[in-house]
């Protein structure tokens, strides 16, 4: 399956971010004990663990949904079938800084009509969305959690600042005028780019904004309800809000951070919440390890599996070089 990835560097990265989890989850897991961690895990069982990854894929579903939703408003109707292989093949370079790798998506997508900038527009839409959804689960408990509030609020305004951009796109339209007739790389750079704008800003009308935010909700929240029930099977007793709160705050921690899929971040983050809660190291490392490996883990396998399917699918077209 590493070999369906365009690059060398796309593989070694791969292969370089399952290693240091490896080693960062062994390290968690001895500090807080290994046999009480281990215990815990298998206290849960297939069943619980079963339904984790269900709802995880609840999540990857409606993603897909709105990933969907912004490319029929960029104009391109995807077949559901190669659409859903591709969107799932995507999640193969999750563990990317912001998770840019999902952007290997564009090079598929070409082969069924669809831009680069469209795509491009899409992906950031994406994440923009997915940066909307955290935060609003994060503030279930911002309110009872004072420290959070920086990290929550700065993460407020920055999608604030970047609605605000996307809604004065327009004006740009006449130095994206200038742009195209000034000719040169930098010329044609700078009015891809103004269309990347455009394009995405057409994603964030009201009516399609509130359609996928909607959406984004639905799907992080359905992660977070696989954490507050993977905490009552385990024993451990948190308040389905608090649940919420705390997977949440840590996504938004690991996206902030900038970190290949928020790893090491995200997974302090959390076990420092729980522990704060007045879980034990034990409980608050199973917890992590065991939501990480259900939720980021899997869609990196899933990813890797639908890439070499994709690949295979279209060898020549889509990872050969592009016109």
């Amino acid at each position: 399956m590493l070999s369906a990835l365009p690059s060398h560097g796309a593989r070694r990265a791969l292969v370089l971010s399952i290693v240091l989890s490896v080693l960062g989850y062994a390290g968690f897991s001895v500090w807080a004990g290994w046999r009480e961690v281990t215990a815990l895990i298998f206290e849960l069982g297939l069943a619980g663990i079963g339904l984790m990854l269900i709802l995880s894929g609840v999540n990857y579903g409606l993603r897909f949904l709105r990933w969907q939703i912004l490319l029929a408003r960029l104009g391109h109707r995807v077949p559901a079938a190669p659409g859903a292989l591709i969107y799932v093949a995507g999640f193969a370079l999750t563990t990317t800084p912001g998770k840019a790798g999902e952007a290997i998506r564009s090079i598929f997508l070409k082969a069924h009509g669809v831009g680069y900038h469209a795509s491009l527009a899409a992906l950031f839409s994406e994440r923009l969305s997915d940066l909307i959804a955290v935060v609003l689960l994060a503030c279930l408990g911002a309110t009872s959690h004072p420290s959070s509030r920086p990290v929550v609020g700065g993460v407020l305004l920055l999608i604030v600042l970047l609605l605000l951009t996307l809604a004065l796109s327009e004006r740009l339209r006449p130095l994206h005028a200038r742009l195209q007739a000034s000719g040169g790389k930098l010329g044609a750079l700078g009015a891809r780019l103004c269309e990347l704008m455009f394009s995405a800003a057409s994603c964030h009308r009201p009516g399609i904004l509130l359609a996928t935010t909607a959406v984004s909700v639905l799907a992080w929240g359905a992660e977070a309800w696989a954490f507050h029930l993977m905490l009552e099977g385990m024993g451990l007793s948190l308040q389905a809000i608090w649940a919420f709160f705390v997977y949440a705050l840590s996504m938004l921690v690991g996206a902030i951070s900038f970190l290949p899929g928020g790893l090491g971040s995200a997974e302090a983050t959390m076990v420092g919440l729980l522990i704060g809660a007045g879980q034990t190291e034990a409980s608050a490392v199973a917890a992590t390890l065991l939501i990480r490996l259900t939720t980021l883990w899997f869609a990196v396998a899933l990813g890797a599996w639908a890439l070499a399917v994709v690949s295979r699918a279209r060898p020549a077209t889509a990872l050969g070089p592009q016109p």
